[in-house]
């Protein structure tokens, strides 16, 4: 119930703010006097609300998260490990060179982290029960490194400002072949779109949207590689290596961090097909042990 309606209020807010946007630009609509299309207001309509739905979510990112997976932001340590977490998270981020991130914990079996927030001087970084249960201190520490580094590499809001350019040419381009399908092919004489430019605007954004998904999905792989990266020269290349063969470890277990978080989380779980590894947020285990491997930090 609390997923509808953080998603339902998040739709809400990129509603209000794309039209608010859009009335500030003076475009009312795509289409102009004899009913074809205006590619300049359609540029402008679907870069505002394909840049609205990334921006709203990221700035909502931190607050959302800390709902959807019950996180318990440390205020005041209630004891040594919860002091140690704080200590740690306090002492990388300086190192890093950026601002004191809140940090909390989260219930989950599955050993996982994330970082968020739209600002890295102000983010969040979360470690669940079972990562602090179950792995060694130093094991910890890496995780956190890494956590530390999406921050400092600034990860969530490129991967929010490629996400929201993906949408505006998916948006575009399938209006572009929903505009085509009804008046070329259908026919369609009349100013306004017919029931055909709906139905292949659909279908045309369910393909290209997947499509496009694809390359998101490529650069959200390659910022674990730098996040691993980051937790290497951290916290030294052995404790990474060990926290990744650890989460390996694990692949069993079902995967609970919510889908809107499972890009931001260390731990994907195991992509077996060639699909599913094209698809995925996280490139294999195997493949980021192998990487931190063939580098040299101390």
């Amino acid at each position: 119930m609390m997923r509808i309606g953080l998603f339902l209020l998040t739709n809400l807010a990129v509603i209000v703010i794309a039209s608010i946007t859009l009335n500030l630009l003076g475009v009312g609509s795509y289409l102009d006097a004899s009913g074809g299309l205006n590619l300049t207001s359609l540029l402008i309509f679907c870069f505002v609300f394909g840049m609205a739905g990334s921006v709203v979510s990221l700035f909502l990112s931190k607050w959302m998260a800390k709902r959807s997976t019950r996180t318990q932001v440390i205020t005041q340590p209630r004891n040594q490990q919860e002091q140690w977490l704080v200590q740690t998270v306090a002492e990388l981020a300086k190192k890093a060179g950026i601002g004191m991130p809140e940090v909390g914990i989260f219930p989950s079996n599955q050993s996982n982290a994330f970082a968020t927030g739209w600002n890295r001087n102000a983010a969040l970084v979360a470690v669940s029960s079972g990562l602090l249960h179950r792995m060694r201190p130093e094991e910890v520490r890496a995780v956190l490194a890494h956590e530390i580094g999406h921050v400092a590499n600034g990860d969530m809001i490129t991967l929010a400002l490629i996400q929201g350019v993906v949408n505006a040419f998916v948006m575009f381009f399938a209006r572009i072949i929903g505009h085509t399908v009804d008046k070329v092919i259908f026919k369609n004489e009349n100013e306004g779109h017919g029931i055909a430019f709906f139905v292949t605007t659909i279908i045309a954004e369910i393909v290209l949207g997947i499509l496009a998904s694809a390359i998101v999905m490529w650069f959200s792989r390659f910022r674990e590689y730098r996040a691993d990266e980051a937790g290497a020269r951290l916290a030294g290349s052995g404790a990474m290596i060990n926290a990744l063969q650890r989460l390996k470890d694990e692949q069993n277990l079902p995967n609970e961090m919510p889908d809107t978080l499972t890009a931001f989380g260390i731990n994907k779980g195991q992509a077996t097909s060639m699909i599913q590894k094209l698809f995925s947020s996280h490139p294999p285990l195997d493949d980021r042990i192998n990487a931190l491997r063939n580098k040299a930090y101390t």
